[in-house]
């Protein structure tokens, strides 16, 4: 079965030739010519990619792809756009494109972006979600967003629960103090204060408390890991 691909590009010169090549390399092709078109075809989740242009009539191309990622769908979305500058490009990602291709630009250079976005979404639809983590005898389930720990509930708040799940998913590895700063506070820097050895403390003392075994230790001069084993 081939892959279906919408292109919404409202020049046809453009469009009729991105889909000339798409078509004969064997992908199934949808085009349409304004951004409103584009974002109702793009929620019927029929596709395995989107291209779209920047400077799109009703709806540009950026807002169409924030409008799509709002509605939940991952589609894989490939921008085109004569801006160029790092700061265009850097919008367009932060919109929710997957990747950014600056005109004029080759069909070969289009067609490799193409293969590459589709291998990934191949990769991450053959790997099941994880919807429950395990370390010994605790569970997380990330649905629920709900801890216990042999069978005993643990009621954690919402930044507990971010920095027990992220160590779960590194259970028996080392968790630097950067690693969790730049991932749970978004600090790309140091801010100067124990905020992440306060937090530890709290969710150690909730995962601790009443068990005979720790299961969250601290690893001097490094970080800290989620294991079952001392």
């Amino acid at each position: 079965m081939s892959r279906k691909i919408l292109i919404v590009e409202d020049d046809t010169s453009t469009s009729s030739y991105i889909a000339k090549g798409l078509v004969e390399a064997g992908y199934a092709v949808e085009t349409c010519g304004n951004g409103r078109d584009g974002l109702f075809l793009a929620s019927e989740g029929i596709f395995d990619l989107i291209i779209a242009d920047r400077m799109l009539p009703g709806l540009d191309g950026l807002a169409m792809v924030s409008a799509i990622r709002a509605a939940g769908i991952a589609t894989p979305a490939l921008i085109l756009s004569a801006l160029a500058s790092v700061d265009d490009r850097v919008d367009g990602l932060k919109a929710g494109a997957d990747d950014y291709l600056c005109k004029p630009f080759s069909f070969a250079e289009l067609s490799a972006r193409i293969e590459a976005l589709v291998r990934r979404t191949d990769r991450t639809s053959a790997e099941p979600m994880k919807t429950r983590l395990g370390v010994g005898d605790l569970e997380i389930d990330l649905l629920a967003r709900s801890v216990t720990r042999a069978g005993r509930a643990i009621p954690l708040g919402a930044r507990e629960f971010g920095i027990l799940e992220f160590l779960a998913r590194h259970a028996g590895q080392v968790v630097t103090r950067t690693m969790m700063l730049e991932k749970i506070w978004n600090y790309h820097f140091d801010p100067g204060s124990n905020v992440v050895d306060v937090h530890i403390g709290r969710l150690r003392r909730k995962l601790e408390d009443g068990f005979a075994t720790p299961i969250l230790h601290t690893v001097r001069g490094a970080g800290y890991k989620l294991s079952a084993e001392g």
